[in-house]
């Protein structure tokens, strides 16, 4: 499908009235568990449209464009609350963060598969392997807390067992900054990756930000206020990667073609009818800020469509699904690295005196006041063992241990061995 090609319908016509913007929610006691994941992507990318419209729109003095950005945002904002309240109220802030994680695990392994760019797929697994292991430590204070076995939430589609330990997820923010893409010469999937991510990743950060002060106990207030410092560090890393040398209106024709490219996917691969409606009512609405977007930037930049993305044509749909045996491969091969500025190394190579392990002493001195920690060790003290839901052993041996929470693999030298990312 090429967007470009379809005929708009004016903006205002998405908008909606109060009734129509308030949908059905979900039960979640039936719901795919990727339909779900696909809720909370839209939600973020929706997130991202509107606060790069903001963004963009605090940095250009035009009032006759910064009041089409205001068309087109208004629709945005519509388009993030009526998705965001296809969660139904009975289902706790804490299950939901199941399916955040869930997201980003599957997510990132389905953009790392695809990835031709060694340096983007790298950043894709590196982090990979941080938000596995988030999924793994709220698991454990979802069963304490409610009694739920997270395997039923995620579907028995994403193994829950520890990936590089969270503590360990805690570096200098000079070494979470890469290097950016070139959207010109990039390939198309590779710009759209990193868009992609970035969006939901920020959309995860802040979720955690937001939802910290409304948790209901000290440990999982505890537990959200440190992964939400992890997505920050996530963040940083994906949106360091984005082409940072783009014009606003260049960009802002890349963010749409992003939704429509999301929306598309979307539709393509859902099995909830009602929710597939929604996907393709707002597809029907993004191929309209996408032509506006194309219209902006003939009138002020004089540059066709195609001057930016010279391919209009999707490619194939992002499809939400199992990647268990990629995570395993990547765990296995890359859980003792660590960021080191523009590159991952093992941290045997790095020197003593280096800024991960400064950091570390910092913010990290010992791991009993850790709160990633704590949950693992309070449900051991409780139960006697983690909570687990894994195919087969962890591919790390010095992370199969059930009665005691490692927090020494990618933190410590030689805790484990690694061999080395791989490219496409």
């Amino acid at each position: 499908m090429n967007p470009f090609a379809h005929r708009p319908s004016p903006i205002i016509e998405g908008y909606k009235n109060f009734k129509e913007l308030y949908p059905k929610p979900y039960n979640k006691n039936d719901v795919d568990p990727y339909t779900k994941t696909r809720i909370i992507l839209m939600n973020g990318t929706e997130f991202e449209a509107n606060w790069f419209s903001h963004q963009f729109a605090r940095h250009v003095q035009n009032n006759d464009l910064r009041r089409e950005l205001a068309l087109s945002r208004y629709a945005e904002k519509q388009q993030q609350l009526k998705i965001s309240l296809l969660k139904p109220a009975n289902e706790s802030p804490l299950e939901h963060t199941i399916s955040y994680e869930q997201l980003v695990v599957d997510l990132t392994a389905e953009l790392a598969k695809r990835e031709k760019d060694c340096h983007v797929k790298k950043a894709l697994d590196f982090a990979l392997l941080e938000d596995f292991d988030h999924l793994y430590r709220y698991a454990n204070q979802l069963e304490m807390e409610q009694g739920l076995r997270a395997e039923k939430l995620v579907g028995r589609y994403t193994e829950i067992m520890p990936g590089r330990p969270t503590i360990a997820h805690h570096r200098c923010p000079l070494d979470n900054v890469k290097r950016n893409i070139n959207s010109k010469t990039a390939c198309k999937e590779t710009v759209l990756a990193t868009l992609i991510i970035t969006a939901a990743e920020q959309q995860t950060m802040n979720y955690y930000m937001n939802i910290t002060n409304l948790a209901t106990n000290d440990a999982l207030r505890k537990l959200y206020m440190e992964i939400a410092l992890v997505e920050e560090e996530h963040v940083t890393q994906y949106e360091s990667l984005t082409d940072s040398g783009a014009t606003w209106l260049e960009m802002m024709l890349w963010h749409e073609y992003t939704e429509c490219y999301l929306y598309w996917s979307c539709y393509m691969t859902e099995t909830d009818k009602y929710i597939k409606c929604l996907w393709e009512e707002n597809l029907e609405i993004e191929i309209g800020h996408l032509h506006k977007a194309a219209e902006l930037l003939k009138k002020y930049e004089g540059k066709e469509w195609n001057q930016v993305i010279p391919d209009g044509n999707f490619p194939a749909p992002l499809c939400l699904h199992e990647n268990i045996e990629y995570v395993r491969g990547v765990l296995k091969n890359t859980v003792q690295f660590t960021g080191c500025r523009e590159e991952y190394e093992r941290l045997e190579s790095l020197n003593d005196g280096a800024d991960f392990f400064k950091f570390q002493k910092i913010v990290a001195p010992t791991p009993d006041i850790v709160p990633s920690h704590k949950v693992i060790c309070n449900h051991i003290s409780r139960v006697g063992c983690d909570y687990r839901f894994q195919v087969a052993e962890n591919p790390i041996p010095e992370l199969r241990c059930r009665t005691c929470d490692n927090t020494e693999v990618g933190r410590v030298k030689n805790a484990t061995s690694s061999s080395n990312f791989s490219c496409n």
